[in-house]
């Protein structure tokens, strides 16, 4: 049984009763849509198009097809695709079938993809053949050796080698005659369990896989009113589809009877013509996303008046681009505070002002507490920085298979440290004020970068910027700032320290080395790897 490692039934009793979690899955929107809203468009991308009763045939035939190839169930299914409907439907299907799935990012390579097959023992990987250059087919065959549990490839694609199995194959055969019409309902995952495991970014190393339960997935009427999500919406996915900013594709618009529409493969162009498409009203985005848009120097070419609402993700969003990019498409930003291992924690309402939207991550998810604590354990009061923590109803339940690691991440009162810096301001919003591994210290005197970074990104040479720690034998640490400029621009390090002077910085925390990069290097496009930043201010500082 998928039962979740850190959740009691004192939990499951308490939450059930407060009415942040019921009896109701992901699927149950699915099964519920088809029958009400058969002939409503549910999911779309730029090959196929579903309408609600369609997408339960391919999910049904896709959760018979798992069951047929023999899976129990729990056991697991890893999932490296695209954004494309049929990574939407599969996930359904899994959870239907009463299977675990792992959906990861289609840029994960041999080293994360055998540490995810091994870590979870998967029956079955779902690939292409071949995408965008890369072969996965390839990949899991030079693979197999160390994977004794992986059973099946299933392939996504019109070519299929042999002794694989076809996606296309499956959604086309009506397997569903063979069995009673109740079948898969009897063997869907129940709501206090967990279907889908999330694989992390890995910036700390290894991927970690996550247990997400149903229950604390899917948000209650309190939360869907805070961003006012209807079946009149459009949202997109335009970051992979396996991570946080498309939580609205996977769990919100089944259940308002949204459609959802997948963005393949990212660029600022395709982005726009699908919101202009499709008339998306949700456009899901990590920053990085959001600073490609606002740099596009074609943007008012296209027709963006469909948008009422970005949903973004991922990290914190310097305040004056967020502004620019509202001011430039018309439409409000909300920054959804959360993380992988543990979920949705934080977000702004779509009724609050610009300033609590853009400079805070407004208050706790109906179900969750947060506070502020010193490195001690001990509470702080309002108004003090400190360590961020969250408990609640809409936390994962751990990690899987690795309830060693989980006992280390919670607390015994089921605290989660998030291990970033912030303080609870006195109308009760929440700040982040960084990461307490990003923190520099100079001499015995803290500087956080982002309070550096945000002041840099409002200089019109600079595009992207990090400000990272290199090692110094009488300070510990100094500063350095690793700037991407914007096209055609250059800039030096005395014309940035007169920039942030004349913002009344304080001496100290002032950058004392200039590295200017063509990109900075980031994780799936979501979180800056400052780890592999160091190291290029370290090879570069040798030269």
């Amino acid at each position: 049984m998928a039962k979740p490692t850190r959740f009691t039934k004192e939990m499951v009793e308490k939450y059930s009763r407060e009415g942040y979690w019921r009896s109701t899955t992901i699927s149950d929107y699915w099964e519920r849509n088809s029958r009400l809203y058969p002939n409503q468009e549910a999911v779309v991308d730029s090959n196929v198009r579903l309408t609600w009763s369609q997408a339960k045939v391919w999910i049904d035939r896709l959760a018979l097809g798992f069951l047929e190839m023999g899976l129990k169930k729990d056991e697991v299914v890893v999932i490296q695709l695209p954004n494309c409907v049929e990574l939407v439907c599969l996930r359904v299907a899994c959870e239907r079938a009463g299977l675990l799935h792992v959906p990861v990012v289609r840029v994960f390579r041999h080293a994360e993809m055998e540490h995810i097959l091994k870590v979870s023992e998967a029956k079955v990987v779902v690939i292409p053949l071949k995408y965008k250059g890369f072969n996965y087919f390839e990949m899991i065959q030079e693979l197999s050796a160390s994977l004794p549990s992986l059973e099946r490839i299933v392939i996504w694609g019109n070519e299929y080698p042999d002794g694989t199995i076809s996606i296309k194959e499956m959604i086309s055969q009506s397997i569903e005659t063979k069995y009673p019409s109740d079948y898969l309902e009897k063997k869907k995952m129940p709501w206090y369990e967990f279907s889908w495991v999330g694989a992390t970014t890995g910036t700390t190393g290894k991927p970690k896989l996550v247990e997400q339960p149903i229950c604390s997935l899917l948000p209650i009427q309190e939360g869907i009113d805070s961003l006012k999500f209807t079946g009149r919406d459009v949202v997109a996915a335009t970051s992979n589809a396996a991570l946080g900013p498309n939580v609205p594709v996977y769990c919100y618009a089944p259940m308002v009877v949204a459609k959802a529409v997948m963005l393949e493969l990212w660029s600022v162009e395709a982005a726009l013509g699908m919101i202009q498409t499709e008339k998306v009203t949700v456009l899901g985005v990590v920053p990085t996303q959001l600073v490609e848009i606002n740099a596009y120097p074609a943007l008012n070419r296209y027709d963006l008046s469909s948008l009422r609402l970005i949903y973004c993700t991922g990290a914190q969003l310097p305040y004056h681009l967020a502004c620019e990019v509202e001011d430039k498409l018309k439409c409000p930003i909300i920054n959804v505070y959360g993380a992988m291992d543990y979920g949705g924690m934080s977000s702004p309402s779509i009724t609050d002002s610009r300033e609590i939207r853009l400079l805070t991550i407004g208050q706790p998810l109906p179900g969750n507490e947060v506070k502020i604590m010193d490195a001690e354990g001990n509470d702080l009061p309002r108004g003090e920085i400190g360590r961020i923590a969250f408990r609640g109803a809409r936390g994962s339940s751990g990690y899987y298979k690795d309830p060693e690691t989980t006992r280390k991440k919670w607390s015994d009162e089921g605290w989660y440290i998030t291990g970033d810096l912030g303080k609870i301001d006195g109308k009760g919003y929440l700040l982040i004020t960084g990461r307490e591994d990003d923190m520099i210290i100079r001499g015995g005197q803290n500087i956080m970068p982002a309070e550096v970074e945000n002041l840099l990104l409002s200089h019109p040479k600079i595009k992207d910027i990090a400000i990272v720690g290199m090692p110094d034998s009488l300070m510990g640490e100094r500063a350095c700032a690793c700037v991407v400029t914007r096209e055609g621009q250059s800039i030096s390090l005395e014309e940035m320290i007169s920039f942030l002077k004349e913002k009344r910085i304080s001496p100290y925390k002032l950058p004392e080395r200039l590295f200017v990069l063509e990109s900075l290097p980031y994780v799936q496009g979501l979180k800056l790897d400052r780890k592999q930043l160091k190291k290029l201010v370290q090879q570069g500082l040798k030269m």
